[in-house]
């Protein structure tokens, strides 16, 4: 797979039926290895590893309803109240991020409520926290460690 903007982890491989899998060690299986996914993969990792969140903390692709209709999000990290502290959208490292990305986590953090956003395509980071007495959000170069 391509080389990302993040350090490098250990993955663990598979091949079966002429796919190749990564292991998910948050869902606990092994999942088609697809580029979005690689960016995801590598997201779990540098949360886990560099920023120090409990992997209990951290959930990957569930479903959710906006307006009536079934969307999915990449990564949702929860601090120990079990309120959502990140919101993570991945994409292909071939697709740039652009206003539509940002749109799209709009969406789905008026639900979620996250104190922090990030948007990656595994080559470019984006961090923002929100603001929600200001309906506002600011750049941030990094998003926060984990704290207990």
């Amino acid at each position: 797979m391509q080389r990302l903007n993040f350090p490098v982890y250990d993955f663990r491989f598979k091949n079966s039926e002429n796919k190749v899998y990564i292991f998910d060690a948050i869902r606990k299986k092994f999942v088609v290895l697809q580029p979005e996914e690689w960016v995801r993969q590598n997201v779990v990792q540098f949360l886990i590893y560099d920023k120090k969140y409990p992997h209990s903390l951290i959930n990957v692709e569930k479903q959710m309803i906006i307006n009536n209709i079934k969307k999915r999000y990449d990564i949702v990290v929860f601090d120990s109240s079990g309120s959502i502290t990140l919101l993570v959208e991945c994409k292909s490292p071939q697709i740039p991020i652009t206003q539509t990305t940002f749109d799209q986590i709009a969406r789905y953090n008026m639900q979620l409520k996250a104190k922090y956003l990030m948007v990656t395509n595994g080559l470019d980071h984006f961090y923002c926290k929100m603001d929600y007495d200001l309906e506002n959000y600011m750049f941030l170069k990094h998003i926060p460690d984990f704290s207990r």
